[in-house]
């Protein structure tokens, strides 16, 4: 993807934010914001939000982080801390 910049392949609208996130992280790169996902072992053993979605760089003032219990809320949650520090994710 990296060579069609500004292309994005159409998106199963009947899909989840999980179907999208690396485009989301690689679009993130494209804006200069430095980003992850991770899911953290002991976390699901102890059934505590084992997703974590970190960014930080390009335009956000601050790092940031979002966590949660399942790929779709860690992401929900970084979606919505990212369009409130300005960055507008096209998904």
């Amino acid at each position: 993807m990296t060579g069609n910049r500004g292309r994005w392949p159409k998106i199963d609208q009947d899909g989840g934010i999980e179907d999208v996130t690396l485009h989301i992280l690689e679009w993130l790169a494209e804006q200069g914001v430095n980003a992850m996902i991770r899911v953290d072992a002991e976390r699901v053993a102890d059934k505590a939000p084992a997703w974590t979605f970190a960014a930080s760089g390009g335009p956000l003032e601050h790092g940031m982080r979002a966590d949660g219990r399942t790929v779709q809320q860690c992401m929900s949650t970084a979606l919505f801390q990212l369009r409130e520090a300005g960055v507008s994710v096209p998904f």
